[in-house]
Order: structure tokens, then C-alpha cells, then sequence
């Protein structure tokens, strides 16, 4: 009976350690995975928002503006100037003050597309033939690059003879 005890005993510690030493070696390993997705969230932020950033530029270009400029359209009878820009949708141009009944955008002031830099503007269009070109110069902030984001169909823009 003094045998058995001794045994009991020590292997009631032993079994106690291992589960110890099993449940800290199971915290190290979810720590590990938590860093593991932390690092793989943190160096995916910017693909995150950056896609968020396209969809607002391209939202308000598409979608928002159009019925500023339609409205002011209607209004004077044509869209703005180039040389006007999308600043007479705020401020009356000075040669069209009597019919001007703006301004046509809330705020008082343009907005700047999400890289702060302000919208491109151009009536009548080269690639919207007949319209206006709007556009963000994207997230590279260079004119005329692949990566504008405008109010044209972008497939018949890349395709020539469209």
C-alpha cells in the first residue's frame, strides 16, 4: 500500500503539469493565429478602402453630379464651360448671372474626390461625345492615366473605333 501511493501521487502531478503545459502551448498557438490574421488584415487595409475609395469616386462622377449639371443645364441652356468648370455649379459665371438659379451643389463648395484632389471637368467631352467629361485623376493623381475613374463607359473608351 506504501508502494502505490508514491506512484499515485506523482503521476497525478505529472498529469497535472501536462495539462498545464498542453493548455499554455494551446494559448500560444491561438496567439500565434491572431497574429498571423492580424498581419494579414493590416496589410490588406488598403486594398480594403482603397476599393471603397474607386466605388465614392466613381459614384459621385456617375451618379451625383448628374443632376447638378443637368439641372443646370436646363437652367441656361447648356452645361458649363471647361474654362467655367464645375465651379458654376456653385459661384453664377459672370456672363450668365440673370438665368443662373444655383447653386446646384449643397455645400457651397466642390468636393475633392477621396484622394483629396479636385474632380477634372471638360464640355464638351472627348469621351463622352455630345456630353461632359467628369473624372478623378484616381489614386496615382496623374491626368490621363489607366487609372481615371470617369462618367464614361470604360470599355467603350479603351475600345478605339466606339
Amino acid at each position: 500500500m506504501f508502494a502505490t501511493q508514491p506512484s499515485s501521487c506523482s503521476r497525478s502531478r505529472f498529469s497535472a503539469r501536462a495539462r498545464r503545459a498542453f493548455t499554455l502551448l494551446e494559448i500560444l498557438v491561438v496567439l500565434a493565429i491572431i497574429g498571423l490574421l492580424a498581419g494579414l488584415a493590416i496589410s490588406n487595409v488598403d486594398k480594403i478602402f482603397g476599393g471603397a475609395q474607386v466605388t465614392t469616386a466613381s459614384l459621385f462622377v456617375k451618379e451625383s453630379m448628374k443632376t447638378s449639371l443637368t439641372t443646370y443645364r436646363i437652367h441656361l441652356g447648356d452645361y458649363p464651360s471647361s474654362a467655367e468648370g464645375i465651379l458654376a455649379l456653385v459661384a453664377a459665371p459672370a456672363n450668365k448671372a440673370d438665368r443662373w438659379r444655383g447653386p446646384y451643389i449643397e455645400g457651397g463648395k466642390v468636393p475633392l474626390d477621396p484622394w483629396g484632389e479636385p474632380y477634372q471637368y471638360r464640355y464638351p467631352g472627348t469621351k463622352n461625345k455630345g456630353g461632359y467629361d467628369l473624372y478623378s485623376k484616381g489614386p496615382d493623381k496623374a491626368d490621363g492615366t489607366e487609372d481615371d475613374i470617369g462618367n464614361w463607359d470604360s470599355t467603350a473608351a479603351a475600345t478605339p473605333g466606339k
